[in-house]
């Protein structure tokens, strides 16, 4: 199995006859481009695509992958709506909350529901998307999370059984200390970082917190130190420091930066 990372939350997954994307999102307004984060030159030959919620930065591109490979999308049941008797998701470049796309492929599940779906057994884990604070100059706005903000909308984790090895996908969440005690020491935890300035999601304390609580084989942090607006390191984080508070407790973790790839190998 390989594991690709492409920043923010996008991950490639590889493995036997399987090409999964985690969140084909853009990259989030920097330079006001939109751009791919996942390359397009992977996206006909993807089989599944997981969304963790609604962002730009990580939804922006779904459909168009998915009609490029006829891939199945899995995501948060709360992504979808009844719009006069059909399901549609929430539209991936519409603004606010326009329930107006429809996919061809595509299975739904709830936060501590377990399906099985080609071969994997996939289980939905709580995730709670923080506020985002967004500046420019000396001017900001704050979106907190709700009923009537597109910001964080279908939040949900994965934890993804496939052949011999275990995936838990965090997406973006604040630290869950109760719920997440049920995942039990998978091979390959992804977590994000980078809330220490804006608390959209945990900060290096708050992820090392969850590591002892998953206990996991390997650790990827993610979502740290990204392009967005006019800076090249919008939620800042300490990787390194990460990375050896990890290891002190006899877990592995690897740093990847763009493109760079993990591989696993079989049990």
């Amino acid at each position: 199995m390989n594991i690709t990372f492409y920043r923010y939350n996008t991950f490639l997954i590889e493995s036997d006859y399987k090409k999964i994307v985690i969140d084909p999102g853009a990259l989030f307004l920097y330079w006001f481009r939109m751009t791919t984060l996942l390359p397009k030159s992977e996206w006909p030959g993807i089989t599944h695509i997981f969304i963790t919620h609604g962002d730009i930065d990580h939804y922006w591109h779904a459909d168009r992958v998915a009609s490029a490979s006829g891939a199945t999308v899995i995501c948060n049941q709360t992504m979808l709506k009844d719009i006069n008797g059909k399901a549609l998701m929430l539209g991936p470049r519409d603004k606010g909350l326009a329930f107006t796309t429809a996919f061809d492929r595509l299975r739904t599940l709830c936060v501590d529901e377990t399906i099985d779906i080609d071969g994997m057994t996939v289980t939905g884990i709580k995730a709670t998307h923080g506020e985002l604070t967004l500046k420019l100059g000396p001017f900001s706005k704050t979106f907190t999370p709700g009923p009537g903000e597109r910001t964080g909308w279908g939040a949900i984790g994965f934890e993804i059984k496939l052949g011999s090895k275990t995936i838990v996908n965090l997406g973006d969440t604040l630290l869950q200390k109760k719920d997440w005690r049920t995942i039990n020491s998978p091979d390959v935890l992804m977590i994000p970082i980078g809330g220490r300035t804006i608390h959209n999601t945990m900060d290096v304390e708050e992820a090392l917190q969850a590591v002892a609580i998953i206990r996991p084989k390997l650790v990827i942090p993610c979502h740290y130190n990204v392009p967005a607006f006019f800076t090249r390191r919008y939620n800042p984080a300490d990787d390194e420091l990460f990375k050896h508070e990890v290891e002190k407790t006899g877990v592995e973790c690897r740093i990847l930066h763009q493109g760079d790839a993990a591989e696993l190998a079989d049990k």
